[in-house]
């Protein structure tokens, strides 16, 4: 049985055109693959916390500061490397206890560091300046901070009772019990 010339062809056309129907699902499939791809990329870097790095805390707590306590140039140069070493110290921590080698001791050192260091600074600004830096660090602690002064209270929600929190700035002793 032989076929005519007119069926060959459109046989053919049919064929041809079957193959690139095939080659364009591949292709979507391809494209929607790699758009998943890319999208599961772009959120797993978006949920991902970058700690800033020490350099980038120091100058962030200095210049904070700064604008509230109208500092000069020696309190500035001072304060960064006082809260550069500390949170260099504190970053250390952090990667120890995130791999799984904190011990107790890492906690009390993290916060004797941010004592000494609020310490160091206190000693380095004039009387009026570290009345200042005492509400500052009092705010800090109370977790109020300058956007919180901004926000109206909502119709219906009470007012918050402040209460002194002058005992958190310094460590309580640690008391080393002997085994």
């Amino acid at each position: 049985m032989k076929r005519s010339p007119g069926v060959d062809r459109d046989f053919l056309v049919l064929r041809y055109l079957s193959n690139f129907a095939y080659k364009i699902f591949k292709m979507k499939r391809l494209v929607v693959l790699f758009l998943i791809i890319v999208g599961v990329n772009v959120l797993v870097r978006a949920q991902q916390n970058k700690m800033p790095t020490p350099a980038e805390i120091a100058q962030k707590n200095v210049d904070d500061l700064e604008k509230r306590l109208k500092l000069n140039g020696t309190q500035k140069s001072v304060i960064y490397s006082y809260t550069y070493n500390q949170a260099k110290e504190q970053a250390d921590l952090i990667k120890r206890q995130q791999a799984g080698n904190s011990r107790e001791e890492d906690v009390d050192k993290f916060y004797k560091l941010q004592n000494e260091t609020s310490k160091n600074i206190r000693n380095v600004l004039r009387p009026e300046q570290q009345t200042e830096y005492d509400k500052i660090i009092e705010e800090r602690l109370s977790g109020k901070g300058l956007k919180s002064k901004n926000k109206k209270k909502k119709k219906g929600e009470e007012e918050e009772v402040e209460s002194d929190i002058k005992g958190l700035l310094s460590a309580p002793p640690v008391e080393k019990q002997n085994q």
